[in-house]
Parts: C-alpha cells; sequence; structure tokens
C-alpha cells in the first residue's frame, strides 16, 4: 500500500448528514409541568414512606450498634441491610469495616436524632393542622381565619396542613441522601468525600441543636 496516497474529502468542504450518520436527537429535563407534578405526589409515593421508615429506625439501630459494635457484632451488616431495604441503596460490602462500624454508629447517632426530631416535628404540624377542629385550643374567634371555624381551619390547612405535607418528604430526602453517603463511606466501598460528608453532618446536627432552643420555648 503506497502510504502518500491520501482519501480526498468531497468538494465544498463539508461531508453529507447521511455519511456523518443520524444524529442524536437533544435530551431535555422536566419541563414546569413535570416539575409540579412531581413535588405532588411526593407525599404519596411508597419510595417516600420507606425514607421515613428509615429515618425512625436509624436513630435506635445506631443507638444499639455503639455497644454491639464494641462487643464485635456485626454492625456493618446490620446498618447496610437497613439501607437496602428501606433506601433501596447497595453499598457494597468491604473486607471488614473493623472500628470504623464504631465510628459510623457514634457519628451517625447526632444526624440520625436530628432527622428524626425534624421531620416528627413537620408531620405534627400537619397533623395538628388538618385536625384543627379537633384541637382543645382551636377557638375560632382567636384564631388566624377567625372567627368562624371554617374559616380558622382553611387558613391552618392551607398555611400549616398543606405546605408542610409537601415540603417535609423533600426534607427527608435530604437527610436520607446524608444518612446513605455516611453508610456508604464507613461501612461501604465508596469512601469518596467521607470526611466532607462526616463535617456536613456534624454541622447540620449543631446547626439544629441550635435552632431547637426558641423552638422549644415556644412549647
Amino acid at each position: 500500500m503506497d502510504l502518500t496516497q491520501q482519501s480526498v474529502a468531497p468538494r465544498g468542504g463539508s461531508s453529507s448528514p447521511a455519511a456523518a450518520g443520524p444524529v442524536a436527537p437533544a435530551v431535555s429535563g422536566p419541563g414546569p409541568a413535570d416539575r409540579v407534578r412531581i413535588v405532588l405526589r411526593e407525599p404519596f409515593r411508597a419510595e417516600t414512606w420507606r425514607r421515613m421508615a428509615y429515618i425512625v429506625l436509624a436513630l435506635p439501630v445506631t443507638l444499639l450498634c455503639i455497644p454491639l459494635a464494641l462487643a464485635g457484632g456485626p454492625v456493618g451488616r446490620i446498618q447496610r441491610g437497613l439501607a437496602r431495604r428501606l433506601l433501596r441503596v447497595d453499598t457494597g460490602e468491604p473486607a471488614r469495616t473493623g472500628p470504623l462500624a464504631l465510628v459510623h454508629a457514634v457519628v451517625s447517632s447526632p444526624l440520625n436524632l436530628v432527622a428524626l426530631t425534624v421531620c416528627g416535628y413537620f408531620w405534627t404540624i400537619v397533623v395538628i393542622n388538618f385536625g384543627f377542629p379537633l384541637r382543645t385550643d382551636g377557638d375560632p374567634s382567636h384564631s388566624w381565619g377567625g372567627p368562624t371555624m371554617a374559616g380558622a381551619w382553611a387558613v391552618h390547612a392551607v398555611g400549616g396542613g398543606v405546605t408542610f405535607l409537601f415540603l417535609t418528604p423533600w426534607v427527608a430526602r435530604g437527610f436520607t441522601a446524608l444518612q446513605t453517603r455516611l453508610v456508604s463511606g464507613f461501612l461501604g466501598a465508596d469512601r469518596t468525600g467521607l470526611a466532607r460528608h462526616t463535617w456536613i453532618a456534624l454541622g447540620i446536627a449543631a446547626v439544629c441543636a441550635l435552632l431547637s432552643v426558641p423552638v422549644i420555648h415556644q412549647l
């Protein structure tokens, strides 16, 4: 073969679309209507309530895992199994976790406490506002939307009930995303960004602890 031979491009400096192959269509993200539908159906999805079940169980499980880790129990397998069943996350399974299982139980406990407290408080707001007529202190004459019960109920149901009904699932999603990163980092095979996520978890726990002081005084 003569190495001096060169291929000759078609005249005009451009190749035909057929020669270049089919052009992949541009992929666009969800539109405004799609985003609204995602937000509206989030409180009613099974995945949302699996996340809530994880938030409820994560704190007692990690507290039980602290003494279990000191005794050499299968703490890593327990925590990974909980995340796998409820969050549908496969964190991978390293050869051994060793002391990291104890560190994870200690580090994640404050975040688990905050997640349970915040989400529990938000769901309580939903219940007490939708159930305003059933409250013993639900006097409509001195409430927002009063003096009629219908007006007070409408204001509380929309302002507190509906708002937190659609807000809380996204708060839970954020908490479980961080909890998943801690499980994957300490007890799984992926330790990418473990230090950063640990500091974020501790920072969120500290900020929420400070914000809880004025809320407790109002109760």
